[in-house]
């Protein structure tokens, strides 16, 4: 397997964990939530044949730190990811987002001045509204859920992952999504996710997705269970110089549903 996280970086929101493989343009992976960097395992190998690949897990999420003492939220997200573009070095580098990886990376090339020299955008989070009942009904009452046995927890995040989901993977893969959220500090880190999500943080970015000053695919899973494929038209919509590609038969989760399709829709990017 490529995908490894064999180096740390001090970012403003703690430790982050990070690894990367390969020769030739930078190109950098940028996860969602509930996901980390393990998600993008499948397609690492190949895309690692023409670039240098880059990723990282979040702060709060997978191998990074996960301590209550750092916010995580999508401002917090859009600046760190600027940070790890000036601790590898990248001035323009490919970069492709997955759910709230879109909002993240967006902020960071909004409004805090990061270029990219393409851009893919997969089933991501990026306008309003998102989120779901049962993520507002965690929010408003995270101390309830803090409290669950350990046994009820995992039940909650393995049910909440194959909400996400419309075609099976390997078992093992899905068992490594959930396992970070499993430990105590996990545990808490998934819970605060909630009560921090805040649509503020799109909402300052939505009036100005005209202004990216790159060229932009976007794909969709026209199947997602989560952010429907007419959220991934309005997006188009609103960055109307930018491609735009369906997943039939796939939901929230493509590198994981069918990493194949995925690699077919990157041969735009050497």
């Amino acid at each position: 397997m490529s995908w490894k996280l064999d180096e740390t970086v001090q970012t403003s929101a703690g430790t982050v964990a990070v690894g990367r493989v390969g020769s030739g343009p930078a190109l950098v992976l940028v996860h969602g939530w509930p996901w980390s960097s393990f998600s993008w395992h499948r397609i690492i190998p190949d895309l690692a044949i023409r670039f240098r690949v880059h990723w990282y897990d979040m702060p709060g999420y997978g191998q990074s730190d996960k301590s209550a003492e750092h916010r995580t939220s999508l401002d917090v997200q859009g600046q760190v990811f600027t940070e790890m573009l000036a601790h590898w070095g990248l001035e323009q580098p490919i970069v492709i987002a997955h759910d709230m990886g879109g909002a993240t990376t967006l902020r960071a090339h909004l409004l805090h001045g990061c270029d990219f020299h393409r851009y893919v955008l997969m089933n991501v989070v990026a306008m309003r509204p998102w989120g779901s009942e049962f993520f507002d009904h965690v929010g408003r009452h995270v101390e309830a859920f803090l409290g669950l046995p350990p046994h009820i927890h995992k039940a909650v995040v393995e049910a909440y992952i194959k909400g996400a989901i419309v075609n099976d993977f390997d078992s093992g893969d899905f068992e490594k999504l959930v396992e970070p959220w499993l430990s105590e500090e996990g545990r808490g880190s998934f819970y605060r996710q909630f009560a921090q999500a805040d649509e503020t943080y799109t909402a300052e970015i939505e009036p100005v997705f005209g202004n990216v000053r790159c060229p932009v695919k976007i794909i969709w899973g026209e199947d997602d269970p989560w952010i429907p494929l007419e959220r991934g038209k309005a997006l188009h919509a609103l960055i109307p110089r930018a491609s735009f590609e369906t997943l039939p038969g796939v939901g929230h989760l493509p590198q994981l549903e069918a990493p194949d399709l995925v690699l077919g829709r990157q041969n735009a990017l050497s």
